[in-house]
Parts: C-alpha cells; structure tokens; sequence
C-alpha cells in the first residue's frame, strides 16, 4: 500500500502573494524540489481570469507557505464548528470509509476524503444554509465551516487499511476466531486503540512541518485551494454548480456501473482480450490471459490515476510490467516458481496466482516467488527516502519533544516558531495530551486483556507508532504518497524479532507482530492524514481547535465504519480470509503482505526462495541507489522523472495488472486534459475523479449486500464474455 489519498504530485516555483480577487483556482502538477537547508515545496497554481470559461490563462505563482490573504468583502465567520458541518462531513466520511474497504480489498490503494468531503459538504451546506432557519442549520456557511466539514469527512474515513492488510492476515493464518463476526467486539476496541493515536501525534508535529518546514501536503493545498474557488471570487457560485455537477454524476455512473457490471462481467467490466484472441485461433497468446493482462472498466483506478499524476502511476505500470510480462515468465521457464492449470479445457491457460505455503521453498507460485522483492522495494524505498531526509526527521523530532518539554518549563523558553493562529484557536496541550494518555491506557487494556500481550511490548509498539507516524508526516508533507504498508511491515520485522527472542511460539509471534504492525500503521496513517487537513486549516486561516474537535467526532465514525464493513464484506465473500479458496472477488494484494511478513519473521527459518531472496536484495539495493541519486545527483528539475520505487513495489505484489493499466490511462488523460483544455481542465477534473472513486466503492458496497441477499450477479449473471464460460465476478 502506497498511499492512504490520491496520490497528487507534489509543485515547486517562487512564491508571491495570491490575487484578491479570481474567479477560479487550480492546483496544477508541477515538479518537486528541494534546497538542503530549507526542505519546503510550493504548489504551482494557475489563476485564471475573466468572466468567460474560454478565456485565456495567465500564469500566476501563488504562496502556499502563508496563510491565504483575507478577502475584503467576506462576511467573519463567528462559527467554524457547528453540528451541521460535522455531521455532513462524519456522513461523506462513512460514505468513503466504505469505499475504501471495498478499493483497499480490491487493490490495496485507499484515498482520502478531502476533495470528497469539500465539494459535497458544500453543494449540501451550502444551499441548507440559505433556505433553512437558523435551528435547523440554517445560517452563513463560508470556507472555514467547509474546511471543518471536509475535516470530519478525512478522518470518518480512514482507518479502512487496518481491514485490508492486518487483520486478513491473521484470519487467513488462523490466529483468531473462525469468522470476523465472531470477533467484532475485539475488532472495535482495536481499532479504538488505533483511532487517536495520529490525531494527538499530529499536534506537537503541526508547527514543525507546516511553519517551520513548510511542507506542501499537496492533497491539504488542493483542498484548500478546492474551498477557496467554491466560496471566493464573482463567479464562486457558478463554479460551485458545475463542480458539483460533475462530481454528482460521475459519482453516479460509477455506481451505476459497477452495480450492473456484475451481471455480465465479462462484457461490462472485464474485458479478456487475449483470451478472446485464443478463442478465434491465436494460441499462444492465452500466456497473456494467464498472466493476468486483461482490460477492467474501473472508474476508481482510473480516477485515482487523473489526481496521482504521471510518476506513480507509470511506475506502477512499469513495476507490474517487469513483474508479470518480463521477471515472471522467466522464472516458470527456468522452473524456478510454477504455476497450476487454470481450465484443463484451454490449453496452455495457467493459474500463476496461487499462495499456498505447502512448499514455499522448492515449490513456490509466481505471486509466491514476487512477493518479496515488491515488500523490499517497498521498504527500502521508504526508509531511504527517511534517511535521505534525516536532518528533517531529526529536527522534528527535536521539534516535537522541545514544545512538549516546554510546557513544563521553569525557564520561559521562548518558542522560535511563529504561529499566525489566535491562542484560543490553538488547540491546548491538555486537549491532546490528554487523549494520547487515555489512548495509551485504553491500548495496554485492550492489548493485555484481548490479546495477551505484554504491556511493555505494547508501550514500545506506541513509540515506535509515534516515530514511525514521523515517516508518514514527512512523505505525505512532500510527495502526498504515505507509505503506511511500508511502515506497518517495518514495524512487523522488529516486533518479529522480539517475539523469536523472547521464545515465543509461532503463532504468539506472529499474532504479536501483525497487531503491532496494524498499531503503527493506524498511527502513521491517521497522522498523514490529518495534517494534511492541518495545512489546509493553515492557508484558509481557519481554527485548528474547531478542526482538530470535528476528527474527533469523525475518529469515532470511523471505528464502526471500518470494522462494521469488512464484517459485512467477510460475509458476502469468505474468501477474503480463507485460503482454501482458488479464486476470489478481492486480490487483497496488502493482506498478501502482511502475511508474508507475519510468516517469514515468526518462523525458524526463513521460507523464501533462495532466488527470490537473492532478486529482492538487488531491487532492494536498486531503489535505495534510486532514491540516493535522486537527492544527491539528478537535479530537483528532473525529480518526476526518477521511478517511484514504492509504486514498483506495488505492481510486484498486485496480482492483477487491471489497476495500473487504469491508473497509467487515468494519469495519460488527466495529463494532455491539462495540456490541450486548461481550464476545463481545473474545473471538472478534481470533481470527476472524487466522483469516480467514491462512486465504485459504494457500488461494491451495493454488491456485497446483494450477495449476501443472493440475489447476486454469480446467481442471477451472464458467465458470456468470461474465460472457459466460468463466470469472473
């Protein structure tokens, strides 16, 4: 898993002061940069004037370090925090929670809520605000309150990756009950303890990475810059319609699609194109078929790929490439890794794609043998991004503990950071003090009582949760990629190696490592997200306070959200979390992961073919040369063009290669969009794109209750279309 939002490419360029007044704002890709002395990145923005969608744009570089300029003629805000605006916002949230349990499921990809949240808290707010009476939530509603909806709405809808990775894992290596819903009481006070850990992490961090540092948090300036075009400027009302509109159908067609798409996979969502071929005489080209190169209609992917930009996602592309057309056909070649007869009917057509353990070693499946070089290159590329970075990381480590330390100074320190919020804007030490002390009480509790494990374990499993949170702070402030899987498996090699040294059994251990991994994976990836919304609280100069009670409020929403969820997906789909089944709806590529890991650091041996290990050690040494070269010999011009080494990790560990032909399509379109239709451009895309993801989520979520009803597509579908006749929904 790479990134818990849309992955936006982070901008550079000189910064002025921004217009006062402009019709319409975009956040537009441009290059990452970086000084030695000062790592901040400014967004490049594009300011078009006039009153005519046509009219030309002129280039305008705008400051995304500084609190956007007050406009002259807007009325104060007297209430950032209202009920309205956190329970519009805990509602979009719910709605991309779902989602994101579905797409996490699907691909191990999950995305934030930001834009979501912004553009449909607005088109709800915004028109309640005029027409009902003040105790029904009537009343001005202006960008703060939008950004205090937005809030709730990223942290309601996160967390979905703790269902799409951690607990899988442990389901699929039988170390809890037999069904989830078995365990839904321990499944919410775990996901309790991992709910508010980031929100109290991100308050020491927010002066360091946003005012001293100044990160950039591209999806926090896209949603900031989102919230000012809806609001701001002569034509905010039109703009706001039309974005609105088309977030409103794309969200719909997504749906729409993906609903009865199920019907008839084969013709509206799959299409398998090579074994079409097969069938009308081009034999040899069902290698293909077998190796999963197919065509899928997913709205998501292809969305995701409109906001993440052309480096990711060609690297995911190019990753999956060298995975499934190039390094795996040679190892079944060289009987190195083998692979089953898919249908004895077809000949030629084989199942690569099996993860049985039976006989890693000498018998391992293709998706076996890439597993681990796509987990190092995910690590490696991490933490050589981390140690690349290391004066920063230092500093806001240092940063962090000074502003808790001087709290109960005798000697009046003087904070060298200047904070531009009010002091009763800010929130006290207390407030978020006191949630990660009680956060940390109620972890031991749980930890020790559900689980068994020892509570100094549990205390070190919360630091390093905090330390590793500094890692997801850091790439998100910089690329908007979080590599919370990454970090999660980090944190499963050590808590593995602690639990061999205390002599653990082997099930003890890698219960012990999984539920450590998911504890920092939560942190760090509620910390990426909700700073991201702390930067864009910062340019709208809104209240960190009323922003920082909305996730609160939406941290809640999420915990029953995400358990209740993947409850609702184990049982439609048991596959899920049993590996006794040969095929399933969800590849699940993260749970994958995780077991892997769970398996190799908990036992004696280490079950890795020796081939596999070797070819990891060399990817793994080729994306830390990458990531060295990139900051100490390509020029800061030319960074986009270095691979992304965390999305090639992807493409090794997706067994489908339908999400990054998607994502290079999504990215391809965006790209000559912007080039050739500038401002429609900046107009529709963020909004199509939102719409597209969060509308295939919550169309599988329609799916999963019609299969549990049975009244599914595999009951009442057409198999036309789909390989052998064998129906592929």
């Amino acid at each position: 898993m790479v990134t818990s939002s849309p992955s936006l490419p982070s901008g550079s360029s000189m910064a002025t002061a921004a217009p006062q007044d402009q019709d319409q704002i975009a956040y537009v890709h441009s290059v990452s940069s970086y000084s030695e002395e000062k790592s901040a990145i400014t967004a490049e923005i594009k300011s078009v004037s006039g009153d005519s969608e046509g009219s030309e744009p002129h280039v305008q570089f705008l400051n995304t370090d500084d609190p956007f300029p007050e406009l002259p003629d807007a009325p104060v805000e007297e209430q950032q925090l209202t009920v309205r605006a956190v329970l519009v916002g805990c509602i979009l949230g719910g709605i991309i929670a779902a989602s994101n349990i579905y797409l996490g499921l699907k691909t191990g990809w999950t995305f934030g809520a930001s834009l979501f949240g912004s553009i449909i808290g607005f088109a709800i707010l915004k028109p309640l605000s005029r027409t009902a009476p003040t105790f029904l939530g009537g009343g001005y509603f202006g960008p703060k309150e939008n950004n205090v909806c937005q809030s709730a709405a990223t942290s309601a809808g996160s967390l979905g990756l703790l269902f799409t990775s951690g607990f899988p894992a442990a389901y699929q290596l039988g170390l809890l009950s037999a069904h989830p819903k078995d365990d839904f009481a321990r499944l919410i006070t775990f996901t309790i303890c991992c709910a508010f850990f980031g929100l109290s992490f991100t308050q020491p961090l927010r002066k360091f990475y946003i005012l001293k540092l100044k990160l950039v948090f591209p999806s926090g300036v896209a949603a900031a810059y989102t919230i000012q075009s809806l609001h701001a400027g002569k034509n905010a009302e039109v703009t706001a319609k039309k974005k609105t509109k088309a977030l409103f159908f794309s969200f719909l067609f997504a749906i729409s699609l993906r609903v009865v798409s199920e019907y008839a996979p084969g013709l509206l969502w799959d299409w398998h194109i090579f074994y079409a071929l097969n069938r009308i005489g081009w034999s040899s080209v069902i290698a293909a078929e077998s190796w999963g190169w197919i065509w899928e209609w997913t709205p998501a992917f292809i969305g995701a790929g409109m906001l993440t930009g052309i480096n990711a996602s060609y690297s995911f592309i190019g990753g999956s490439f060298l995975a499934w057309a190039v390094l795996g056909p040679i190892i079944v070649a060289r009987g190195i890794a083998f692979g089953t007869p898919a249908d004895p009917s077809i000949p030629g057509y084989m199942n690569y794609m099996g993860m049985t353990l039976q006989d890693p070693i000498n018998d391992p499946s293709p998706r076996y043998w890439l597993l681990w070089p796509g987990t190092l290159m995910l690590i490696c590329a991490s933490f050589a991004e981390v140690a690349c970075n290391w004066r920063s990381l230092y500093a806001a480590i240092r940063s962090a503990f000074g502003m808790i330390l001087q709290r109960f100074s005798k000697d009046g320190v003087v904070d060298e950071i200047v904070d531009p919020v009010p002091e009763h804007e800010r929130v006290p030490f207390w407030a978020w003090g006191s949630v990660l002390v009680l956060s940390t009480i109620v972890t031991c509790v749980v930890m020790g009582v559900q689980f068994g494990q020892n509570v100094g374990i549990t205390l070190l499993a919360i630091v390093f949760s905090f330390l590793f949170s500094f890692i997801g702070c850091e790439s998100s402030g910089r690329t908007n990629i979080n590599p919370v899987t990454s970090i999660g498996n980090a944190s499963q090699l050590i808590f593995g190696g602690l639990g061999r040294g205390r002599n653990y059994s082997v099930q003890r251990g890698e219960l012990l490592n999984l539920l450590s991994g998911m504890l920092t994976l939560g942190a760090a990836e509620q910390a990426g997200d909700m700073i991201g919304d702390l930067k864009t609280t910062h340019l709208l100069r809104a209240s960190p306070k009323a922003v920082y009670v909305a996730q609160l409020c939406g941290a809640v929403v999420s915990i029953f959200m995400a358990a209740g969820l993947y409850v609702v997906f184990s049982t439609a789909y048991p596959c899920i979390n049993d590996l006794s089944y040969t095929t399933c709806a969800f590849p699940a590529p993260d749970v994958q992961s995780w077991r892997a890991v769970a398996v190799a650091v908990s036992s004696s041996t280490l079950p890795i073919p020796p081939s596999s290990g070797y070819a990891a050690i060399a990817l793994g040494l080729v994306a830390v040369i990458s990531v060295v070269a990139k900051y100490t010999v390509v020029p800061p011009k030319y960074h986009d063009f270095v691979p992304n080494f965390n999305a090639i990790g992807i493409g090794f560990i997706m067994n489908v290669c339908t999400y990054p032909m998607a994502m290079f399509t999504g990215s391809t379109i965006a790209f000559f969009w912007r080039r050739m239709f500038f401002n429609n451009y900046q107009m529709y895309c963020f909004a199509v794109a939102a719409g597209f993801i969060a509308g295939e989520g919550i169309g599988g979520i329609v799916n999963a209750v019609f299969t549990i009803s049975g009244v599914s597509g595999a009951t009442y579908g057409t198999s036309v279309g789909c390989p052998g006749m064998i129906y592929c929904g």
